[in-house]
């Protein structure tokens, strides 16, 4: 069966309305019928999918950039090009401009990237300032470019006791605030001192299985959405607002 290229209101047969389908509140300009040319058809990308990775610890034995390295190995693996930023020498928030080095940084990394992955340790019952950090210096537009908006997100965790889940809740409140795909799937790693070998490479177990299972997924979210990324997140709201923008410009040249 063949899907209609435009799906929506518009489709329907003049049958399935009524006298009172109307829409006195909407912009019909502005109300378009859901494309599916768009979501079916998109031109693929032929580029290994780009994989932002941050870690929230400072740490020279770094749990969470212990398990950051051992998520990107599978992510090359799998085909990703990886880049893990470093937040030695961030600022905190608000302490200096945007223009530091360190802060340019991460958001050119995070407008390179077509997915991330988050990782903080558990700190008294919630993700370290190191990582909280990272996330408030990526606005949520810059420059009429939004650089986590239709970006696909892993979040995992690590602890020093028992397997908790607290970091990794925060992290996806964080995600869906930046307008980003968090999967469904996740990881904590519990007694993360235990998990690692003196060279720093992650033990066989369920724990490092589930971080295979976290980055395979990630792939495929990734894969299946970049390139309606920008269709996924357009929204009636702002079209509307846009064009409320537009009209005001004019007319205001006009007078």
């Amino acid at each position: 069966m063949k899907l209609s290229s435009t799906l929506g209101a518009s489709a329907l047969p003049d049958r399935n309305r009524t006298s009172e389908d109307s829409f006195p509140n909407i912009n019909e300009e502005q109300f378009l019928p859901i494309d599916g040319q768009v979501l079916f058809d998109a031109p693929r990308s032929i580029h290994r999918p780009r994989v932002l990775m941050l870690y929230g610890s400072l740490r020279e034995r770094s749990y969470s950039r212990l398990v950051t390295e051992e998520a990107a190995r599978i992510l090359r693996r799998l085909g990703a090009e990886v880049r893990i930023f470093n937040p030695s020498g961030l600022p905190l928030p608000d302490s200096t401009s945007a223009d530091h080095p360190k802060v340019q940084e991460l958001r050119d990394l995070s407008i390179w990237s077509e997915a991330q992955v988050w990782c903080s340790p558990e700190r008294h019952g919630s993700m370290t300032g190191v990582m909280k950090a990272q996330i408030d210096w990526l606005p949520l537009s810059m420059g009429g470019v939004r650089p986590t908006q239709g970006r696909t997100l892993a979040v995992m965790q690590v602890s020093g006791g028992s397997q908790s889940f607290n970091a990794v809740n925060q992290l996806r409140i964080l995600g869906r605030w930046m307008r980003m795909f968090t999967i469904p799937n996740q990881s904590s790693v519990a007694k993360a001192f235990a998990e690692f070998d003196e060279a720093g490479r992650m033990k066989p177990s369920s724990y490092y299985n589930r971080i295979v299972d976290v980055m395979e997924e990630l792939m495929k979210f990734t894969l299946l959405l970049r390139d309606r990324s920008s269709y996924l997140t357009d929204r009636y709201s702002e079209r509307v607002e846009s064009a409320e923008e537009v009209a005001k410009r004019v007319n205001q040249r006009s007078i």
